[in-house]
């Protein structure tokens, strides 16, 4: 199968909070954001230049959207994706959604990231 996969245009946050930290109004109303928590922290992606003075972060990453059609049943998704990018010393930072994927990489990888990716996916910018 080969994939489709869109770059973001925008620099992203990665953010740290307390586990019981309520969901921040800033966080709320983003067009691209993920909210986690779990019994240890709050988690919160979103681009860089919404999150406030004071946050934790970790700033500089970049994502690739997962295009089209993948079935929440499929398997190997983001294992196809994760390997040729773990090959060439990337790390990555994944988050799901219903409907798709998002595979992220820090903005200094991202063209390296490209030509692994490249390989065997279509990217678009």
């Amino acid at each position: 199968m080969k994939f489709k996969l869109s770059v973001l245009p925008e620099k992203l946050g990665i953010c740290h909070l307390a586990s019981k930290t309520p969901i921040p109004e800033w966080a709320k109303y983003i067009y691209f954001c993920s909210i986690t928590r779990t019994a240890d922290e709050l988690s919160i992606v979103c681009p860089q230049d919404k999150i406030p003075g004071g946050v934790l972060f970790e700033r500089d990453w970049r994502a690739f959207k997962l295009e089209g059609d993948v079935e929440l049943s499929s398997v190997g998704v983001i294992a196809s994706l994760a390997k040729p990018l773990a090959e060439a010393g990337i790390s990555i930072f994944n988050v799901s959604t219903y409907e798709t994927n998002y595979v992220m990489v820090e903005d200094k990888n991202l063209d390296k990231a490209k030509e692994a990716l490249g390989k065997f996916c279509e990217i678009k910018e």
